[in-house]
């Protein structure tokens, strides 16, 4: 129980205490005589049972949807959450200012359901869409069992077949363009050698995974890697040209927008909340297409949970994504009071907290494990050989990051709230080293000019801008998302600094599709990214290990390990160090081993900075509508407990 719920339920006992106190006071003292009356009727008593919000009930009585408890799953297999401060009431709008699409995981947090997610502290795994799981001694076999009479939000019946038509014509297929993922996979502790898992249906609630090896972290990496471990058979088989035929598919996918049937099982078999027509398990679905002015996700009537009252969750009714053009305009739309709840950039603190009383909102500080806040990324397999080189020379990482004025940084960037450093572990947290986060982070022009030198990057005829050691041209072309919020005047920063030890520096914001399509093509050369916040190395390797294309730093090796060497680079040196101490994590047995190879990995890359930052990492700010409840003033905001998602939104309300 939360501190503040504690403390208000204490009150609330203590003010039944007195009030209890002072009618047995009175019933001791003579009373005058009243005269008769009559006995007030009491409130009529609140229904037994499963109770749905009014505009289900409504569809149950026209007739167009079966009853609650037929939509339910058994009643011992209904999930009943706890709220975070009290049970709540139906209606209303959850309203969110999003930037289309190119924003989809932020709706794709707020609704989705895993099978297994982590408490809102961290210090565990809780089942959802599964039900419970047995693991055997030496955690090479998993039984997991799920709920009885689960429904699809179409009412067609969730069970195992759902799973494993998921794992034999997605996953291992790769019909949607990702390929297996790592959770999937157990290793030798004494070779190395990676096995893929088998997964079997025991009956239709019950399925095993089974491991060649030891594979204790695979509830806790499934929770992060795949986190629906399932999808609706009879709703995918109708697209997939394995059941249909090439020339069907092809014609599916035209119908729905896209040039080829690969293209579509990429959107529909990853980003599916964002489809209409895709049956889901989450509290709300989609009702229209994503890229409308408004995308409007409406309650799911076939939602499994219920709170302890029986009401069937979620609370509110719709959720309504605004399309913005401009990232700016989710603060300006706060400002104005017509966000329910909005995820807003640190650098904003001030400005929102001014504007709290006219825009009828409360500033939520969610903590982040965040290295650092904005961070600066070379790509170490970057397509111009030149540039490569340069960019796997420690010493220009180095002299890159002794160029920036960190100081400046954090008093212009972000308003002084925010403390001059470099990347690093933050205190507390698994890995954290004493004074990493002092590294190459004094600024220093000198010594910038001097490693600079050494390397050979002479000037040019105008002594104006330095060249490539073959005296060509040497340009930085930085890149980034342009939801990225203060990168426009971090790069603004960062160019004058470049500039000013001669390195010729253009930066250029781009949408995010086009930035992931770069990312994907190894098209990225320097890039400002969204920093690591990984709480431990072990349950978020992806940005700190080229497992896959992720992380613009280390590009194309992650398409090689991706792709078991058919494709991408080959690592070599510290990197191809980091996979192997990857290796040996994965194959360890017991808490003792994983940290011990974790903390290497994150001495490693305290060693090469690949990733270089600026300033501390800051809170998440969530500014909350006054009127929205439930909404924890205080979680922890990363991406293995899956942001904002952390805070259970289906249990949010809006207050009538």
């Amino acid at each position: 129980m939360s501190k503040r719920i504690l403390a208000m339920t204490l009150a609330v006992l203590m003010l039944f205490a007195l009030l209890s106190g002072c009618a047995q006071k009175s019933s001791e003292e003579p009373q005058p005589e009243q005269p008769a009356q009559t006995e007030t009727p009491a409130p009529p008593a609140e229904p037994e049972g499963l109770k749905e919000a009014p505009m289900l009930a409504e569809k149950v009585a026209a007739g167009t949807l079966p009853k609650v408890e037929d939509r339910m799953p058994k009643e011992e297999d209904i999930l009943v959450s706890d709220t975070y401060e009290s049970t709540g009431v139906y209606g209303g709008d959850f309203n969110y200012t999003w930037m289309g699409v190119d924003d989809k995981w932020s709706a794709g947090m707020l609704t989705e359901e895993p099978l297994f997610r982590f408490l809102p502290d961290g210090s565990g795994l809780e089942p959802n869409v599964a039900k419970s799981y047995e693991v055997n001694e030496n955690a090479t076999e998993y039984i997991i069992h799920f709920r009885e009479g689960m429904k699809w939000s179409d009412g067609e019946d969730f069970n195992t077949d759902d799973v494993i038509f998921y794992w034999e014509h997605m996953l291992l297929k790769e019909t949607f363009g990702k390929q297996l993922y790592d959770c999937y996979y157990s290793t030798d502790p004494a070779t190395g050698e990676r096995a893929v898992c088998t997964v079997e249906k025991i009956d239709d609630y019950t399925v095993k995974v089974t491991h060649k090896y030891p594979s204790p972290l695979f509830l806790e990496r499934l929770a992060i890697d795949n986190k629906w471990f399932y999808m609706p058979e009879h709703f995918m088989k109708t697209i997939l040209p394995e059941f249909i035929g090439d020339e069907k598919a092809l014609e599916e996918a035209q119908k729905r927008g896209f040039n080829d049937a690969e293209s579509l099982n990429k959107q529909y078999g990853y980003y599916y909340w964002l489809y209409p027509e895709i049956p889901t398990l989450n509290a709300w679905v989609a009702t229209n297409d994503a890229n409308s002015a408004q995308f409007v996700m409406e309650r799911n009537p076939y939602y499994w949970k219920t709170d302890s009252n029986g009401s069937q969750l979620p609370y509110i009714d719709r959720v309504v994504c605004t399309k913005v053009e401009d990232a700016s305009h989710k603060l300006l739309n706060t400002l104005a009071g017509d966000n329910s709840l909005q995820q807003l950039e640190f650098s904003d603190f001030t400005v929102l907290k001014e504007g709290e009383a006219a825009g009828n909102y409360s500033v939520y500080l969610w903590n982040t494990p965040k290295w650092c806040n904005t961070d600066l990324e070379l790509n170490q397999t970057c397509k111009d050989e030149k540039l490569r080189e340069l960019f796997q020379d420690i010493r220009f990482r180095e002299a890159l990051s002794v160029a920036a004025n960190r100081a400046e940084i954090a008093e212009i960037v972000y308003d002084g709230l925010a403390d001059p450093q470099n990347a690093a572990v933050p205190e507390g947290l698994q890995g954290y080293v004493e004074g990493a986060k002092d590294q190459w982070a004094e600024y220093d022009v000198a010594r910038a000019n001097q490693l600079l030198d050494e390397i050979g990057l002479k000037y040019d005829a105008k002594n104006e801008y330095r060249t490539h050691k073959d005296g060509s041209e040497l340009t930085l072309t930085m890149h980034y998302n342009n939801g990225l919020t203060d990168a426009p005047a971090l790069s603004e920063l960062l160019t004058k600094y470049f500039e000013a030890v001669g390195l010729r520096t253009v930066a250029k914001p781009v949408d995010n599709t086009y930035f992931t399509d770069m990312k994907y093509n190894n098209e990225l050369e320097v890039c400002l990214e969204s920093a690591p916040g990984i709480v431990n190395v072990s349950l978020r390797p992806d940005v700190l290990v080229p497992l896959r294309v992720i992380t613009p730093w280390f590009g194309m090796y992650g398409l090689y390990n991706a792709t078991g060497g058919a494709e991408g680079v080959k690592p070599e040196g510290d990197v191809a160090e980091i996979m192997n101490l990857w290796t040996k994590l994965s194959a360890s047995t017991s808490t003792e081993e994983i940290n011990k190879y974790g903390d290497e990995i994150i001495k490693l890359h305290n060693k090469n900075r690949w990733m270089i930052g600026f300033v501390s990492g800051t809170p998440q700010l969530l500014a909350v509508s006054n009127t929205m409840k439930n909404v924890p003033e205080n979680y922890i905001y990363c991406d293995e407990f899956r942001s904002w998602g952390n805070g259970k939104p289906f249990q949010f309300y809006i207050e009538q």
